[in-house]
């Protein structure tokens, strides 16, 4: 059953509507409430807010990493394990074909279902996981495999064991071996990207979000528990760390944003995953145009946090 957020009612009820239509057999009534439902999701869709966008990006329908490979990604093979402690099923490897193009892809899966949810431990990575999609990266470059990443976590899992294996070593350690990879890698933020839990698998030659994602260094209800001592103030914080793509690619921190279906992907996940695969397949072939994309990448990345200054009279 579908959910609807609050702002999304008006929706549900012409959505509710047009199904009595149907049960009626009255297309005429369909017809008119159809065009009404478009220029809703229209008028809706065109005057979100930034907080309306982030709970966009947490929606319990948004597709998840597993929704995109199975969508996109044929002949799908599984890679497992880290070889050094257990498999981590937060973050899923799978090496397959996206169009005529062999691909690796590594997501971060927060699961569906209470059981599900458990078992990926609500997509935050332990440091088995990172080293689970580092070796997947690393089979990749040996072939010459370009990488797809699917970024979506509240962020990498702070528990004591997580801290013990070396969370914070796992995901220097990617940080370090994906910026220097000898093999195209494009990352996509489809949901939540959150601090280095996201950041572990999004260094690449492109670095892309879906209109109604975000990333952030810490999480809204975090940002305002610290600054402001209430938690209840989400609204302001949100606005104020500017996670959306919009804000982050005029700040020079992604390469390019990734339209959604007008009414979302959380409701249109087929036309979500068509496009997501069409700026893989683009952008893959313009990096692979320039022979010297791994300069142009550490270029890119030490650029980051840079600013200019204009000087005043």
């Amino acid at each position: 059953m579908a959910t609807y957020l609050d702002f999304e009612q008006k929706i549900k009820n012409l959505q509710d509507d047009i199904e009595s239509a149907v049960v009626r057999g009255d297309n005429d009534a369909r017809f008119i409430l159809e065009k009404e439902l478009e220029k809703e999701v229209a008028n809706v869709y065109s005057n979100i807010s930034d907080y309306q966008k982030l709970q966009l990006a947490r929606h319990p329908d948004r597709p998840y990493a597993m929704d995109y490979i199975e969508l996109i990604c044929k002949d799908a093979y599984e890679i497992s394990g880290d070889r050094h402690f257990k498999d981590d099923r937060a973050i899923v490897c799978f090496i397959g074909k996206i169009g005529e193009q062999t691909a690796m892809v590594i997501g971060e899966e927060k699961g569906r279902g209470t059981k599900n949810k458990l078992a990926r431990n609500f997509g935050m990575p332990s440091p088995e996981g990172y080293r689970k999609a580092l070796r997947a990266a690393k089979l990749a470059e040996k072939f010459n495999i370009p990488i797809l990443m699917l970024v979506d976590t509240q962020g990498a899992y702070p528990g004591l064991g997580a801290e013990e294996r070396g969370q914070s070593e796992a995901i220097a350690k990617n940080l370090q071996e994906f910026a220097k990879l000898k093999t195209p890698t494009i990352a996509v933020v489809i949901g939540e990207g959150g601090s280095g839990g996201a950041l572990a698998i999004a260094v690449a030659d492109k670095l892309a979000m879906m209109q109604y994602s975000v990333f952030s260094v810490i999480s809204p209800e975090g940002c305002a528990a610290i600054l402001w001592n209430d938690p209840s103030k989400i609204e302001s914080a949100t606005k104020a760390l500017k996670i959306t793509p919009i804000e982050l690619k005029k700040c020079g921190l992604i390469d390019d944003v990734i339209d959604e279906p007008l009414i979302g992907a959380h409701r249109d996940k087929e036309n979500a995953a068509k496009a997501i695969e069409s700026y893989f397949l683009k952008s893959l072939e313009e990096i692979v145009q320039d022979d010297k994309y791994l300069s142009k990448r550490y270029d890119k990345l030490m650029s980051y946090g840079a600013f200019t200054q204009e000087e005043t009279l």
